[in-house]
């Protein structure tokens, strides 16, 4: 406190509770940890989740229940030097963002848990499976973390209302809420943001006018930023522009790379749409041109006109699944010789070879189409690609079939 008794700690850190019993949200893991702690000895863990679900806080209150020497420390603010000296002494170990070290640096840790010297109390933001290595994986308990739900934060709100001393309505509350996108030191943050403001401004329709702009997490490289993603790509493959356009919005302004987007949109493009519209993959890069020449926040306009056009089209992954047909034939069955009459005899020694030898010229020949193999002798016939009946693509197919008749 400074000179005048005034607390100086950040609110998120006042009530930061003490015990399981206090701790907001994370029902789904709650008994389990209960039962780790009623046993002699603390496993060691790694709890994942978004930022402000509660993951340190559930480690503190880990290690102090147990009463054993504890100490905490981050990733990015410690080597391995440094943190050899800070565990000297200590039996567990709080270490928040694990992802942040290399994997030679967790594999420091892997004699330590092996001969139970030390309890590791892990966090991270990112999905375990890419950051942390397997080895130290299989000595940890990995307990999953949710956002926080709006019922959890209204309960938060209402506890950091009271300790910063603010009587705010509820609608007031729910607004803080809402905007905090399920990340509770977001919302105490916010709460201690409204402390600040006059009290004529913290009435429901002041306070919504005068509480930041939305604080949507960028996280690139986390979870959320491929999720977000891939929920926007399947809403595109399931003809869904509502849906579409959200997860567009949720990508763009939580700070994403547009080009990041542009990229996804392309291989959409051929890989949902294809044949059945041939112009997505077009549009889609005239897009990314697009974007790149303007810039944002500009660049929203051609990318939800895109992200619409594609979930409309009608869609076709044919082109895509002859292609893993194709890559599946060589996996199992190696490459296979290409037919002579299809070389190119670049030399005297080739001619002689019959490299060339029999090949028609398609040019030569109505509707530029002839008779002939161009599959190796053995996939003589092997059928890869099959059309849909999409968009466009059955009358692209039907000029084929069409032709193979007349020869037939």
């Amino acid at each position: 406190m400074d000179l005048l008794g005034n607390e100086k700690r950040p609110l998120a850190e006042r009530i930061r509770p003490q015990s399981l019993t206090d701790f907001v949200g994370q029902t789904h893991v709650i008994s389990r940890l209960e039962t780790m702690l009623a046993a002699p000895r603390l496993p060691s863990l790694l709890l994942f989740g978004p930022p402000g679900c509660g993951k340190s806080t559930l480690a503190l209150i880990l290690a102090r229940a147990k009463g054993r020497p504890y100490v905490r420390v981050s990733a990015p603010e410690a080597g391995l030097a440094t943190l050899r000296e800070l565990i000297k002494g200590k039996e567990i170990l709080i270490l928040d963002e694990l992802h942040r070290f290399s994997k030679a640096q967790q594999d420091f840790f892997l004699p330590l848990l092996e001969t139970g010297e030390m309890v590791l109390l892990a966090t991270t933001t990112e999905n375990p499976s890419f950051s942390v290595t397997r080895q130290l994986l299989s000595r940890l308990h990995v307990l999953r973390l949710r956002p926080l739900s709006h019922g959890e934060l209204m309960l938060l709100a209402e506890r950091g209302a009271k300790a910063a001393g603010l009587d705010l309505a509820r609608e007031s509350l729910d607004a803080i809420a809402l905007l905090s996108s399920g990340d509770g030191r977001t919302l105490l943050n916010l709460v201690e943001f409204v402390a600040a403001l006059p009290e004529e401004k913290r009435a429901p329709e002041e306070l919504k006018k005068h509480l930041p702009e939305a604080l949507a997490r960028g996280d690139r490289d986390g979870d959320s930023h491929y999720e977000l993603a891939s929920a926007m790509i399947k809403s595109i493959r399931g003809s869904d522009p509502d849906a579409a356009l959200y997860y567009l919005a949720c990508l763009l302004e939580s700070g994403e790379d547009p080009r990041f987007c542009c990229r996804r949109l392309m291989i959409s493009a051929s890989e949902d749409i294809g044949l059945a519209d041939p112009m997505a993959l077009p549009l889609a890069v005239s897009a990314a041109e697009a974007v790149e020449r303007i810039g944002m926040p500009e660049g929203f306009i051609p990318l939800a006109q895109t992200v619409v056009y594609l979930a409309l089209a009608p869609k076709s992954n044919t082109t895509y699944a002859a292609y893993l047909s194709a890559k599946k034939e060589i996996m199992q069955g190696g490459l296979k010789p290409v037919p002579l009459h299809l070389r190119n005899p670049s030399t005297r020694l080739q001619r002689e070879w019959g490299f060339g030898k029999g090949y028609k010229y398609p040019h030569a020949y109505p509707e530029a189409w002839v008779e002939q193999d161009y599959l190796p002798e053995e996939l003589v016939g092997r059928q890869f690609y099959t059309a849909k009946d999409q968009g466009m693509e059955p009358r692209l197919a039907a000029r084929l079939a069409r032709l193979r008749k007349r020869q037939g």
